[in-house]
C-alpha cells in the first residue's frame, strides 16, 4: 500500500460520511439519525481527516493513527449497513479501513496492551 494511496482515501472516506452525515441522513431521519449512527459518521470524518494530516505531515506517529482510523471506519461501515440504504458509504470506509489497516501493518495494541499488563503484575 503506497501512503499516497492510503491518503487519498482517507480524504475521500472524510467527504463521504461528512456529507451523508449532513444531508442523506439528516433528511432521512429515523435510523439515520440516531445518535449513536450520527457520532459514528462525524467521528469516522474526523479521524480520516486527521489520519490524512498526519501521512501528509509525514508524522513518526501516523501508524498509530491509521491503526484507530482503520478501526473506526470499520465500526462505520457496520453501522452504515445496519442502517440500510447507506451502501456507497458503507463502502468508503471499508476501503478507507482496508487501506490503513495496510499502513498501520506493524503496529499491534494488543501487544502493547499485555506487555503493560505483565509489566504491572512483576
Amino acid at each position: 500500500m503506497d501512503m499516497q494511496e492510503c491518503i487519498e482515501n482517507c480524504q475521500q472516506c472524510h467527504e463521504m460520511c461528512l456529507r451523508e452525515a449532513m444531508t442523506h441522513c439528516l433528511q432521512a431521519g429515523g435510523a439515520h439519525v440516531e445518535a449513536e449512527h450520527m457520532r459514528l459518521m462525524l467521528n469516522c470524518a474526523d479521524i480520516c481527516q486527521t489520519a490524512a494530516n498526519f501521512m501528509l505531515s509525514n508524522s513518526s506517529q501516523h501508524v498509530a493513527v491509521c491503526a484507530a482510523c482503520a478501526e473506526v471506519c470499520n465500526a462505520c461501515a457496520d453501522s452504515c449497513d445496519q442502517v440500510g440504504d447507506m451502501d456507497d458509504c458503507a463502502r468508503m470506509c471499508r476501503r478507507c479501513a482496508h487501506s490503513c489497516q495496510e499502513m498501520a501493518g506493524t503496529w499491534q495494541p494488543h501487544l502493547l496492551s499485555r506487555q503493560a499488563g505483565s509489566t504491572l503484575r512483576q
